[in-house]
């Protein structure tokens, strides 16, 4: 199974340009609200056509611009569930699922049986003469997953499914959906702006940011290497710098190991050759460590800031910093540090730690993220 995709549409003020290629996997789409996530999956479903580029599933056309090819819905097969399930509100539950069988089996025995069996399936015995008002979000998911599977498509694509549900049942679905997708033999998309949905869920991740999809990465790598400062604040980091190289100071082999955080107004090593075009750097907020004490005379990236805000989280502190040699004294160029709460406290025995009070900070080289625009 291999679905490829490179296609653009233009909408006057939103420019869609999308390309990747997924295999027989989850592949991810992040991005934030409004990146032209949702749209990419109507595109492919052939509900919104593209003014250029091409879709290919095994090596079936469904759209080229070029050979005018353009498969309507139908024939394409492709399962997508929307953000709202888009399920029939005046019909019942086995009618709607009724209704998604019809264009694959005309055998009415043979479909009812089909209901009946994907209706125990979906833990959803007992549900059939129910209308969508009379579920819970979480029913009505299982049954628009339901339907779309009982017409046995040749892609299935998830436009944000857990949207709509509060935190307790979206875990709860999230369990059960893991084992749906992992049954089913075909290329999944699964569309979502919560990196935590993307890392359990997907095997690979393809980023959106303002319309432009970026290179598919393995999950694990994009979280741990995020390539482009989109893919990084994606990602969950909440430190960025502008930085530029710093040549001024060399590595060993001559190269430049260094980049210049022009935000905080120091020079950090970062233990690799940093390349010309980087134009920003990212520090995840676990990963500033503070000093007790004397400074370790192997310490690398000291920084010597001043505590702006403390703030209790229900299971860390958050401490925000700035940096004594900042360009400006911006909230936007400011440290976040995170921490549980007991090394907190045990800082707090050691130093002062009040707000206004200078503290010292420490960035391991390992932990600098070397970013492109």
């Amino acid at each position: 199974m291999s679905l490829y995709v490179d296609i653009e549409k233009d909408f006057g003020s939103f420019r869609l340009s999308t390309r990747f290629e997924a295999g027989e996997e989850i592949m991810g789409i992040l991005g934030a609200s409004g990146c032209g996530k949702s749209m990419t999956l109507r595109c492919i479903a052939g509900v919104v056509k593209p003014d250029r580029g091409k879709i290919r599933l095994d090596g079936i056309t469904w759209f080229d611009s070029e050979k005018g090819i353009d498969l309507t819905p139908q024939k394409r097969r492709a399962g997508l569930l929307f953000q709202n399930y888009a399920l029939f509100p005046n019909m019942t539950v086995e009618k709607n699922l009724m209704a998604g069988l019809k264009a694959v089996e005309k055998d009415r025995k043979k479909a009812r049986a089909a209901v009946a069996e994907m209706m125990e399936r979906f833990y959803l015995t007992g549900l059939e003469k129910h209308r969508p008002s009379q579920l819970s979000g979480g029913q009505q998911q299982r049954v628009a997953l339901a339907r779309i599977l009982l017409t046995k498509p040749r892609l299935l694509m998830l436009d944000e499914p857990f949207s709509a549900l509060d935190g307790y049942l979206r875990w709860k679905l999230e369990m059960e959906l893991m084992d749906i997708l992992r049954e089913f033999s075909g290329t999944t998309l699964f569309v979502s702006h919560s990196r935590d949905e993307i890392y359990r869920i997907c095997d690979s991740v393809c980023v959106m940011d303002k319309g432009r999809s970026a290179p598919v990465a393995p999950v694990k790598a994009m979280f741990e290497e995020p390539k482009t400062v989109a893919a990084c604040m994606l990602s969950g980091c909440k430190n960025y710098s502008a930085a530029q190289p710093d040549p001024g100071k060399r590595g060993r082999e001559q190269e430049t190991a260094w980049v210049r955080a022009i935000d905080w107004g120091v020079s950090l090593e970062c233990g690799q050759r940093v390349p010309e075009d980087i134009s920003c750097i990212g520090v995840r907020s676990h990963y500033i460590h503070l000093i007790s004490g004397e400074i370790p005379a192997d310490a690398q990236n000291v920084m010597e800031c001043r505590i702006r805000r403390i703030v209790e989280d229900v299971f860390n502190m958050v401490v925000m910093v700035s940096s004594i040699n900042a360009q400006s004294d911006s909230h936007n160029v400011w440290l976040r540090l995170e921490m549980p709460k007991e090394q907190w406290k045990a800082y707090e025995e050691q130093e002062s730690a009040k707000v206004g009070d200078k503290i010292m900070v420490r960035i391991h080289p390992k932990d600098i993220l070397l970013l492109k625009s």
